[in-house]
C-alpha cells in the first residue's frame, strides 16, 4: 500500500532493488569466503567446507583407517562432509534469509 492513495516512486523502488541485489551479492562473497567444519566418527574424521557448500579440506585420524575396514571410513568421510554442509546450509540461511525474504515481494525478481 501506498500512503495517500498514490503511485509508488519507481525510481526509489529501483534503487532499493539494486540495493537488495547488491547485499545479497556481498553476503554471497562472504559466504565462499567463510569455511565451516563438520565431524564424524567423534572428530576422527572432519570436513571443512565453504559456506556456499565447497569442500576445502578432509582430515582423517590415522585411528580411523584400518585397511580391512575401508566402507567403515567411507561412511566416516561422508558423515563428516554432510555435517560441514549442514552447518553451510545453518550459514547461509542466517546471512542470505533476511536478504532473500526482502526480494522476494518485488516483482520481476529472481527470488
Amino acid at each position: 500500500m501506498i500512503p495517500g492513495g498514490g503511485q509508488p516512486n519507481m525510481q526509489q523502488l529501483l534503487q532499493q532493488a539494486q540495493k537488495m541485489q547488491q547485499d545479497l551479492a556481498l553476503a554471497q562473497e562472504e559466504l565462499a569466503a567463510t569455511e565451516v567444519d563438520g565431524q564424524a566418527g567423534g572428530g576422527l574424521v572432519k570436513a571443512t567446507v565453504t559456506g556456499s557448500g565447497e569442500l576445502r579440506a578432509l582430515v582423517i585420524d590415522p585411528k580411523a583407517v584400518d585397511p580391512e575396514d575401508t566402507e567403515t571410513l567411507a561412511d566416516l568421510v561422508v558423515a563428516a562432509v554432510q555435517a560441514a554442509n549442514e552447518n553451510a546450509q545453518q550459514l547461509q540461511q542466517q546471512k542470505l534469509g533476511p536478504l532473500a525474504q526482502g526480494l522476494g515481494g518485488m516483482p520481476g525478481l529472481p527470488f
